[in-house]
């Protein structure tokens, strides 16, 4: 019931920096918080299918937007993660901000950190990964499998291992995007 989830929402996000109204939890996540969490309006963090993992180091930041859902997802924010409005993150996705050691000394704690931005309306299919200073433009889709080490420009589907964007799509009716430096208006 969405009683039960208010309940559960509050048990387990009580570690949190700030809650913007109605967050509801669905199964058992695991939050860590040392830093900044900040969950908007209707946020849904849900452990159905996998369970869903939220890892905020001291110093870093946590941001996701409203009515956005985080189902069985790994977010790993040692710097800064910000995911905006209406995001829907599919389970065994992982988004890591950082590479937690260096590639010439695997047993190093200096890894590089840079943030991720998700933009409002994006959908992040299953089993993906978002790797640090990466920016998904709105709109976007992430096609299941998907690597994501560059950004992806706003009204696209990317795929692939590393992701590139495999086409346009259309914005929804009266929605503005940003395109190649220009911003427009779609009337479809």
């Amino acid at each position: 019931s969405a009683a039960g989830r208010m309940l559960l929402s509050k048990w387990y996000l009580r570690k949190y920096s700030s809650l913007r109204g109605f967050v509801s939890v669905n199964g058992k996540p695991l939050i860590v918080n040392k830093g900044e969490l900040h969950l908007g309006d209707e946020v849904r963090v849900w452990s159905n299918i996998n369970r869903a993992k939220l890892f905020v180091d001291k110093g870093a930041r946590l941001v996701v937007g409203v009515n956005s859902r985080v189902n069985g997802v790994h977010i790993s924010a040692s710097n800064r993660v910000e995911i905006g409005n209406n995001v829907r993150l599919a389970p065994y996705t992982i988004i890591i901000d950082n590479d937690f050691h260096k590639v010439d000394d695997h047993f190093s704690d200096g890894g590089a950190r840079k943030p991720i931005i998700i933009e409002d309306d994006v959908w992040v299919t299953m089993n993906c990964m978002i790797m640090k200073g990466v920016h998904i433009g709105r709109g976007a889709v992430i096609a299941a499998g998907a690597v994501v080490t560059k950004d992806v420009p706003a009204c696209s589907v990317a795929g692939g291992v590393p992701a590139k964007v495999i086409r346009r799509i259309t914005p929804p009716a009266g929605a503005e995007t940003e395109h190649e430096g220009t911003k427009t208006q779609s009337n479809a």
